[in-house]
């Protein structure tokens, strides 16, 4: 009887020692943009207003961590309406095909300071593609409410044509590559 006792004893610390924290983004402290340069000389800048994220992680930092993020592309922000109707359009994003962008992580590994390199699988419309992006831990703290919160940036760049968006396929009016910058704050759930 003792020793089933102490294997249960065993098993329950063994599971609440690796226990998953789930963090979820927080949309009020985060932003999913995009710059891409126009005819040569200048450039557009953007967003999806409209995301979700999930981190699980092990601890109080993005070792082993799993990133599950989407972005509603019906949300894409430019500033002009005629320019983010045409973005919807099929020369563009087909949401009504297509209306969402998602990541899912493979791997993460950390590099030096709060530097980690993160490998996942990026899909925009019907192409999924592994990427992989420098990832920019910017820590944990308590926000204002006494909640847990985890912060990180990274900053990346696609090439559009990769990923179907095939409208000017030259990259004379708008160019091939994509820079996509992220700030997400999450609160541990």
């Amino acid at each position: 009887m003792k020793k089933v006792f102490l294997s249960f004893v065993f098993t329950l610390l063994s599971v609440l020692g690796f226990a998953q924290t789930e963090w979820s983004a927080d949309p009020m402290h985060s932003s999913v943009n995009f710059t891409i340069k126009h005819m040569g000389i200048s450039f557009v800048q953007g967003r999806f207003d409209t995301f979700k994220g999930r981190v699980t992680a092990e601890g109080p930092n993005l070792d082993n961590a799993v990133f599950d993020f989407g972005v509603e592309v019906n949300s894409i922000n430019t500033g002009v309406d005629m320019r983010d109707k045409h973005l919807k359009s099929p020369d563009f994003f087909d949401v009504d095909k297509y209306p969402a962008i998602s990541f899912h992580s493979t791997s993460i590994t950390k590099d030096k300071n709060n530097l980690y390199t993160l490998k996942g699988t990026l899909k925009i419309k019907e192409t999924i593609k592994e990427i992989t992006v420098p990832v920019t831990f910017g820590g944990v703290t308590k926000n204002q409410q006494g909640k847990e919160v985890m912060g990180f940036q990274t900053k990346f760049t696609v090439n559009r044509l990769d990923y179907g968006i095939k409208y000017d396929p030259t990259g004379a009016g708008v160019a091939k590559d994509v820079e996509v910058s992220l700030f997400f704050e999450l609160v541990k759930q």
